[in-house]
Formats: C-alpha cells, sequence, structure tokens
C-alpha cells in the first residue's frame, strides 16, 4: 500500500471500470419494478465483481492468481453486456443507452486484456519466479 491508497486505485483500468460500474448502476434503474431484484441484481452483482476481482486480484502474490482474477473480472465485465442486452431485448432499456457505454466496456476489455498478456509474459518469462 502506498501512503493512503491501495497500489490498483491508481490502475486506469480499475478507475474506468468504477465509472462503468456506476454508470451500469443508473442504468439498471431504469428497470422495471419486477426486474429490479432479478435481472437488475443480476446487473449490479455482475458489474462489482468487475472491479472487486480486480482489486482482489492486485493482492496476491502469484502471477497465476493476479491472471485468474483478471479473467474473472474479464467474465463479469462481458456477463454484465450481455445481461444489458437482454434488458434491452426486453424492451426495459433502449439499445442507444447500451451503444453509449459499449465504448467503455471495448476499452476496459482491451486493458484487462492487455494486463492479462503482461502477466502473461512475465509468467512465462525464463527469469521470473513464479
Amino acid at each position: 500500500m502506498e501512503g493512503n491508497n491501495f497500489s490498483f486505485e491508481k490502475l486506469e483500468v480499475y478507475q474506468k471500470a468504477r465509472v462503468l460500474v456506476k454508470e451500469v448502476y443508473l442504468l439498471q434503474n431504469s428497470l422495471p419494478k419486477e426486474e429490479r431484484y432479478a435481472l437488475g441484481d443480476q446487473i449490479r452483482r455482475a458489474a462489482v465483481s468487475i472491479t472487486a476481482n480486480f482489486a482482489e486480484g492486485s493482492g496476491r502474490q502469484s502471477i497465476k492468481e493476479k491472471i485468474h482474477f483478471i479473467e474473472i473480472a474479464f467474465g463479469s465485465m462481458t456477463e454484465v453486456f450481455c445481461e444489458l442486452q437482454i434488458a434491452c431485448d426486453l424492451g426495459y432499456i433502449n439499445y442507444e443507452k447500451l451503444d453509449a457505454l459499449r465504448p467503455q466496456f471495448t476499452d476496459i476489455a482491451r486493458m484487462l486484456s492487455g494486463l492479462r498478456n503482461k502477466f502473461l509474459y512475465l509468467l512465462n518469462s525464463p527469469t521470473t519466479s513464479h
């Protein structure tokens, strides 16, 4: 921990994911009341899982564990996108709102993949102890 902050807090991918989580929360509020505790709850849990797993992985010592939690965060992110598409298909959210978020999903996906690849490189590097 540096000062009063955890190391993951300064990473751009974490900061962008937090913004996305907030926007997803606000968007899922437009779901009808009967869906707020079904589909809405699933969307919220998956959204929070993006940042939570990223943060948890950053606290792990082994590179394999870091990769594992990045992969979980990535999976949660794609789950949220899928669930929002379903909400659109059901007419609960309009497609324009989801399309407006798509670049954020794409950007975070690219950043998580890049970080995963960096750790994979380190893991497979002959000079790195695992």
